[in-house]
């Protein structure tokens, strides 16, 4: 089916059509009908299967047939970090350049001045972090007496990042007579007992299995002690196939450390987590997408946003704990029919972490040793072990293209052989988790 076929506002569909898009994803297929008819709707696909626009592309097209009240707002669209919220208003913006739609957006790290005065002022749309918005609710500021849509944006991270109590303050203000959306990789059942309190029988989309990672990524695993982890990814980097590479390291001062080993070994390095400021958040970015940095060393937290075309290899230096995270992690790789390669660096003390991913995927990954790496090598380690209180980090590599990772262009990667619709063909979103 295509676009046209699925009753968008002309206006929308043309903004469809201006970035070359013909054909719906599965999640866009899937959600835009049942979005468009008014029903709630919790949405599961992988990262990178394009879940922004199947829920703005048909906002939109409903905001198009009505205005704005002077002051009041008329869809809340909540995500889990700044990054992600400025991703959605680019693409919010991108599709509604045929309409006259307000947009504004509200995230902490910034002044708090414009955004109040975009409350006041009211817009068709706003897309905020939890903790900013319920902050400026609680001084009175945007008034939501008139909304028509709530969308939950990476719903499952937003409520393991502990912000529940903050999305019922929000939702305890709105209209209970509204549309409202939830989208996310993944959602384990306990959280999806959890969107009850927000949705009125919600129609489910799902689209592939909740714990299966990309088909797109080539997943390994090497072996190496903690203290070896960094010369192990300095010695990867050597590999020219490592065109545009995301580290995953679990803490901030890990994060910092490893990057400035990098730039120390000639590799030109990015960090982004929750203790950079808005501005070095946005200029990391910026630098890795255009190539001016070849390594962009992440925490979780900051890197959910992440939506960056091109990522060759996803490296988890540090091994994630929980198995949702590895997935999410690896959807940053892989993404709009292209292949990507997942590298984990697995020490002693994280083969229990591997075990219980192997069983939440329902199978093993590949092992593998690095080529020329001397695993008896005495390394320099990141810092002080004594200083260290838990865990070393997540590098990768590997030999050609293959597939791959808190709080995201030199080359494209290859389109896997024989199969598989160009950016072109296929509507696949700049941003968008």
């Amino acid at each position: 089916m295509a676009f046209r076929e699925l009753s968008l506002d002309t206006r929308v569909y043309q903004a469809v059509q201006d970035a070359g898009y013909t054909e719906p994803t599965p999640i866009q297929l899937a959600a835009i009908p049942l979005i468009l008819a008014g029903n709630d709707l919790i949405g599961i696909a992988q990262t990178g299967t394009g879940k922004t626009a199947a829920f703005t592309l048909p906002i939109l097209s409903k905001l198009a047939l009505g205005k704005t009240s002077p002051g009041q707002v008329r869809t809340l669209i909540l995500a889990p970090t700044r990054e992600l919220v400025v991703q959605i208003d680019e693409n919010v913006r991108a599709y509604a350049k045929h309409l006259q739609i307000s947009v504004a957006t509200v995230f902490g790290g910034v002044g708090e001045r414009p955004q109040i005065d975009a409350l006041r002022r009211g817009a068709d749309i706003v897309i905020a972090t939890p903790g900013r918005l319920i902050d400026l609710m609680g001084r009175r500021y945007g008034n939501f007496s008139g909304l028509q849509h709530l969308i939950l944006d990476e719903a499952d991270r937003m409520l393991d990042m502990g912000f529940l109590p903050a999305i019922r303050q929000v939702v305890h203000e709105l209209p209970r007579r509204r549309q409202t959306l939830l989208f996310s990789a993944t959602l384990s059942k306990d959280i999806e007992a959890v969107t009850r309190e927000f949705q009125q029988a919600p129609k489910i989309v799902q689209i592939g299995r909740r714990a299966n990672p990309a088909e797109t990524v080539t997943q390994f695993v090497y072996e190496v002690p903690k203290l070896l982890k960094p010369a192990l990814l300095i010695h990867m980097l050597q590999n020219p196939g490592l065109e545009m590479v995301l580290v995953f390291s679990r803490m901030k001062h890990s994060a910092d450390r490893l990057a400035r080993r990098l730039e120390q070994s000639g590799i030109k390095t990015a960090t982004l987590h929750s203790n950079r400021s808005q501005n070095q958040r946005l200029r990391a970015l910026s630098d890795f997408k255009n190539g001016t940095v070849r390594v962009l060393v992440a925490t979780d937290i900051a890197a959910r946003g992440i939506d960056v075309d091109g990522i060759s290899h996803v490296v988890n230096f540090d091994f994630p704990p929980q198995p949702e995270d590895y997935v999410h992690r690896i959807g940053r790789t892989g993404r709009a029919n292209a292949v990507g390669d997942a590298i984990s660096f697995v020490s002693s003390d994280e083969q229990d972490d591997l075990r219980l991913l192997e069983r939440f995927i329902g199978r093993g990954i590949v092992r593998k040793r690095a080529e020329g790496f001397d695993y008896s090598a005495a390394a320099a380690p990141l810092s002080d072990p004594r200083r260290e209180s838990g865990g070393g980090g997540g590098g990768g590599g590997g030999q050609g293209r293959g597939r791959n990772g808190d709080s995201g262009r030199p080359a494209r990667p290859q389109q896997r052989g024989g199969g598989g619709a160009s950016r072109g063909g296929t509507f696949r979103p700049r941003r968008h988790q």
